[in-house]
């Protein structure tokens, strides 16, 4: 099935990413991905119309209300600056149809990408999963209850986990996972989500980083 990128790269194919070398021009395809935060007005001939979300709801782009059943969100998950991984939520809304949802999948799996689908939920199902156990690691090292390496060899040994919670978050990027709760934190106002302390610091470091 061919498709379209508009805008880009985005954080879901960066630069080099072979799926960019594959789309073709908007009139020829099938299915128009928005990448970045690019606008794309549908002109009803698209079998579906993906827009790349970062913690936002779809809604933010689309509207509450009920709209058109060919579009929908996006992301692939990437744990902050490490390359993008080969899964990608895909969010769906009540009034999209079946169709708009196969085509998008054939175009993400013949993409070679895994794909999850779920409903429009901020933060969708990775970090709203995952972003409350990073932060109760770094409150548990803030509180010197247990050290970063023995955190993450339990985790790794007894849990099956290919890293711990603190390595990932850390390569990642304490800032990012900051950005990325605190969002989940006002949308929610979950206490797991409210960002952990380093996390704040590391945010506050860059802000006067680029303060200069």
């Amino acid at each position: 099935m061919r498709y379209a990128i508009v805008g880009g790269p985005g954080r879901s194919f960066p630069d080099g990413d072979p799926v960019l070398a594959g789309a073709v021009a908007p009139e020829e395809a099938q299915v128009v991905l928005c990448l970045g935060g690019a606008h794309y007005a549908p002109s009803g001939r698209e079998a579906a119309v993906l827009i790349e979300l970062g913690t936002e709801c779809l809604g933010v782009h689309a509207g509450e209300e009920a709209g058109s059943g060919a579009v929908l969100g996006f992301a692939r998950y990437r744990n902050g600056d490490d390359p993008p991984s080969a899964l990608v939520e895909l969010v769906r809304r009540p009034e999209t149809t079946a169709a708009a949802l196969a085509a998008a999948r054939a175009v993400l799996e013949g993409a070679g990408l895994a794909v999850v689908v779920c409903t429009d939920q901020a933060g969708r199902i990775i970090d709203r999963l995952v972003r409350p156990k990073y932060n109760a690691a770094l409150r548990l090292l803030d509180e010197g209850l247990a050290t970063q390496a023995d955190m993450d060899l339990t985790c790794r040994m007894g849990l099956g986990y290919p890293d711990g919670p603190l390595e990932r978050v850390l390569r990642g990027g304490l800032a990012h996972h900051h950005d990325v709760t605190r969002a989940l934190f006002e949308t929610y106002g979950t206490a797991g989500f409210a960002p952990a302390r380093r996390a704040v610091v590391a945010a506050q470091r860059r802000e006067r980083a680029e303060r200069g």
